[in-house]
């Protein structure tokens, strides 16, 4: 049975069964592989979670109760990329069905969301004309990005923008530091990680207290997350200079060293050549120390140890070298600290998370460059995350195919985006919404008390 068969109407209508298992529907349902805006409109159309975005970004301002806000939704700010790189900037809307319908008819490749203005975005230059200076930012998430590219120097696998999952260790690391932080240390509860699409992870904090932070109080709390201050030109990147570590550190110091010996070590043979391995002797500030090493595993270049026994050998060296009691009283009992967290540790963009406006990208978008889908990520299983595994577009319009007929309501359920909007539902949108909720029922019953208060007096 040919497609032109199918497309011509002359084929049999009663398909045996077992025909479609061998292939033949595979086949005619095939979508090639790609990114192009026919395939958007259909992923915005059947797949895409207007609804969800629209309760998540609302916060429970949804008119349903009397303290609500109900021009909250009305002043976030979202900016859509075009075709041909035509930027959108500042739309607002006042409904899902306005997200949802503007979405599907402009077919953005990309949506970013900004922040809560203090007006109507879109209404920006009639306030501005009016003289008074009201448009301003009042609310954004706390929000982190991380960027696989920034690890350029540290890993030999991939560069640039491709990522495999020897590298993708590196985006684990920094969810498995950062993510425990941000609830212990900061006392936030709901927060969203989610795959950029190709190189990286973005991090959502939306707790009312983090959404309310200053940028002062942002740039704080990046700055306490800051270990790395290398650049391309500085030999030592991390300088841990107390006798003691910060418990934030010491905890991050046991998740790094994990990985970094249990997995970079050997994944990224950082001790494999001469050049890699020089890289960590110029960390470490003793001439005679960093002379001793390198000629020990000079004399050790023909020698039967594996690659992957080489580079764990060799960091057994430096270890205890490092760590003896003589190097300890010459002030160099950091400096293993310091390889294992220039190796690891996470790099943030500092700039996304310190300023209000900066926008992020929506999940659930599209990324173009791969096809791939921006889905959430488990923080509690992110070490099983395969980014090469993320449904692609083609992929899911495949699935569409084979799923046959089905409502709106339910075709994402049907495909293998099913798994990634039911773990946002559940895990963060249901307990966040909850939480909202409970909040806007307190405020205005506090309103209220103080409104009968003042009546009696």
């Amino acid at each position: 049975m040919t497609k032109e068969e199918i497309e011509n109407g002359t084929a049999d209508m009663e398909i045996d069964q077992r025909e479609l298992m061998n292939g033949e529907r595979s086949e005619l349902n095939a979508v090639p592989d790609g990114f192009n805006a026919n395939y958007l409109k259909v992923y915005y159309g059947k797949l895409f979670p207007h609804a969800d975005i629209f309760k998540w970004m609302s916060y429970g301002n949804d008119g349903k109760h009397p303290g609500c806000d109900e021009s909250y939704f009305g002043r976030r700010e979202f900016s859509f990329t075009l075709d041909n790189d035509i930027y959108l900037r500042f739309q607002s809307f006042n409904s899902v069905s306005q997200l949802e319908n503007s979405i599907k008819e402009k077919c953005p490749f990309k949506i970013d969301i900004g922040p809560v203005y203090s007006v109507d975005p879109a209404k920006r230059h009639a306030y501005a004309q009016s003289g008074n200076n009201v448009f301003t930012p009042v609310e954004k998430e706390l929000v982190f990005d991380i960027d696989m590219t920034d690890y350029d120097d540290v890993r030999y696998c991939c560069s640039g923008a491709d990522v495999c999952l020897k590298c993708w260790t590196l985006m684990t690391i920094a969810i498995k530091v950062i993510d425990p932080a941000l609830r212990d240390d900061f006392g936030f509860n709901h927060i969203l990680w989610v795959y950029s699409g190709r190189r990286g992870v973005h991090c959502w904090v939306c707790d009312p207290k983090a959404r309310r932070l200053t940028n002062e109080q942002r740039s704080s709390i990046a700055e306490y997350f800051r270990v790395y201050k290398g650049n391309e030109n500085s030999q030592k990147k991390v300088s841990l200079t107390s006798s003691a570590l910060h418990p934030f550190l010491l905890r991050s110091y046991k998740v790094l060293e994990e990985f970094f010996e249990g997995n970079l070590l050997s994944n990224q043979s950082l001790f494999s050549t001469e050049e890699r391995y020089e890289k960590i002797l110029e960390m470490i500030p003793d001439e005679s120390i960093t002379s001793e090493l390198r000629g020990k595993w000079q004399d050790n270049k023909k020698s039967s140890i594996s690659k992957e026994n080489i580079n764990v050998d060799r960091w057994k060296h430096v270890k205890k070298i490092l760590k003896s009691g003589k190097q300890k009283g010459q002030g160099l009992g950091k400096c293993v600290e310091e390889i294992v967290f220039s190796f690891s540790y996470p790099r943030l963009d500092m700039e996304v998370s310190k300023h209000m406006n900066h926008l992020l990208k929506a999940p659930f978008c599209i990324h173009p460059k791969t096809g791939r889908v921006c889905v959430p990520i488990d923080p509690n299983h992110c070490e099983e995350f395969d980014p090469t595994a993320v449904p692609t577009l083609s992929k899911l319009l495949e699935e569409i195919n084979m799923g046959g007929l089905g409502t709106d309501d339910d075709e994402w359920d049907r495909t293998s985006l099913g798994k990634s909007i039911r773990f946002f539902r559940s895990s963060f949108l249901q307990p966040l919404l909850k939480s909202c909720k409970e909040e806007i029922e307190n405020s205005y019953n506090a309103k209220l008390q103080h409104s009968k208060t003042s009546l009696t007096w």
